[in-house]
């Protein structure tokens, strides 16, 4: 397979809402990085963006509640996150926002390009309404009863039990998680993408072009959801907050947040392009890119379906190659939840555990959840740092260093003063870049560092 002459890489844009916790890292953060770091080391042009998701209804709900303003929130989130990310020594070549005249510009352009092209269409639709809060309610902020499952921990966009994609309308019992209250139906008139329309390229490209690079979790998500029928998607909404649909009649109304928010990774290469004064079109525009989005199998539709349909219809955009979604990590068997507390949070384990990021890297990519939900857990943290990082890992380098300077004073040892042993065991040693480089050029990055200890070993 030929080299790419240039790879792009992103990491799922984390919502600037609240903090960070060890699951994000697992899914959509450190496996990138280090896939990153590679592509460095091999001296290959690469470009790593992410940026915070700065829209949505979650934004200025939270501010009301702290009894402050969107624009507060984000700027707390978005430089509380950019700190946390740094401390953990992620490589990102910008670390961006969503709510930068830059990317403002950059989805009112999309927007504009595709209904310009007849690619939206406008619907009158009932939505569902809280008359208490005032408010046209996001599917996140509806739950109710899974129609699948049967559990109480649904929301009107996913189950929080078994995972299922869902819309409002499928919840049994529907409530405002604004007012307890039961919600209406309102009328209102969005514009929208037209899924259908694209189905039949997304079966080509995607059931049939990446039936074996991609991920047999990803591979088969989408293809439920293809095999399943799709849907045209609103891409704006009734709210304040975010980015103004540009046009007259669209008074009241921004750009949904999941249109915009993946418009982000294009936004973000154009800021950096500005700031090295390079050109962002090749990273974006020309087939020899390499484009890899890292995310977690909540985006997985997102990613793989809805994103490339929108740049697929826009006409100038390179689609992604590969979108490597890790499944989730849970906490001491249990799933992580934010609303309940129970997680690992970045910026604590910063605080509690100072100068020892590299510690949590290494465990988070030696449990990481790539095929199935994998769980982490402190007994396991310490085992891994004392049973393999120090015992194994530094250990051998202990002894190369104290041994080398024993017997050999501290030089290397090269040419004839090399043993038949010493050669056999360079030979070996020779096997391993390939080993590892093979690993993470297929996004296994638990193999890969598994190739490596295995040389420590």
């Amino acid at each position: 397979m030929t080299q790419p002459k240039r790879y792009l890489v992103t990491s799922a844009l984390p919502y600037a809402n609240g903090l960070k916790h060890v699951g994000h890292l697992a899914g959509a953060y450190i496996p990138a990085d280090i896939y990153v770091r590679y592509l460095r080391a091999q001296k290959r042009d690469v470009v790593f963006v992410c940026g915070s998701d700065e829209h949505g209804t979650a934004i200025p709900i939270q501010a009301t509640r702290e009894g402050t303003t969107p624009q507060a929130i984000i700027d707390k989130y978005h430089e509380a996150m950019k700190q946390d990310f740094e401390d953990l020594s992620m490589s990102f070549d910008i670390y961006h926002r969503t709510s930068s005249p830059l990317h403002h510009e950059t989805a009112q352009e999309f927007f504009t390009k595709l209904n310009d092209a007849g690619e939206l269409e406008i619907k009158e639709t009932e939505q569902y309404y809280d008359e208490e809060a005032g408010s046209f309610l996001a599917d996140r902020y509806i739950k109710g009863t899974c129609p699948n499952c049967g559990s109480d921990r649904a929301f009107g966009d996913q189950c929080e039990t078994c995972g299922r994609t869902l819309s409002p309308d499928e919840l049994i019992n529907p409530v405002s998680t604004l007012s307890g209250k039961t919600p209406v139906k309102k009328k209102t008139s969005h514009w929208y993408l037209p899924l259908g329309k694209h189905e039949q390229f997304l079966k080509d490209w995607i059931l049939e072009q990446h039936k074996d690079d991609w991920r047999p979790s990803v591979y088969g998500q989408c293809k439920s959801w293809i095999e399943g029928g799709l849907q045209s998607r609103a891409v704006t909404r009734d709210l304040d907050w975010g980015i103004k649909v540009p046009l007259k009649e669209a008074a009241g109304k921004v750009l949904y947040v999941w249109f915009d928010a993946p418009i982000g990774y294009i936004s973000a290469t154009k800021q950096w392009a500005l700031d090295q004064g390079k050109d962002w079109k090749p990273y974006w525009q020309d087939k020899e890119t390499k484009l890899v989005h890292f995310i977690g199998k909540d985006n997985i539709v997102f990613h793989c379906i809805i994103f490339p349909a929108i740049l697929m219809a826009h006409g100038q955009y390179h689609l992604p190659d590969n979108v490597p979604a890790n499944e989730f990590l849970n906490l001491e068997g249990d799933k992580i939840s934010t609303s309940r507390n129970w997680a690992v949070w970045l910026h604590e384990y910063l605080e509690d555990f100072p100068n020892k990021q590299d510690v949590l890297r290494y465990v988070l990519t030696a449990t990481a959840p790539e095929t199935k939900d994998n769980d982490f857990t402190w007994k396991d943290f310490q085992a891994r740092n004392n049973n393999e990082l120090v015992a194994i890992f530094g250990n051998f380098v202990n002894r190369v260093m104290v041994l080398s300077h024993k017997y050999f004073d501290g030089k290397v040892l090269m040419g004839s003063e090399l043993t038949s042993v010493d050669r056999g065991v360079l030979e070996e040693l020779k096997q391993y870049p390939a080993k590892i480089a093979s690993s993470i050029e297929q996004y296994r990055f638990r193999e890969a560092l598994s190739e490596f200890m295995n040389l420590a070993r």
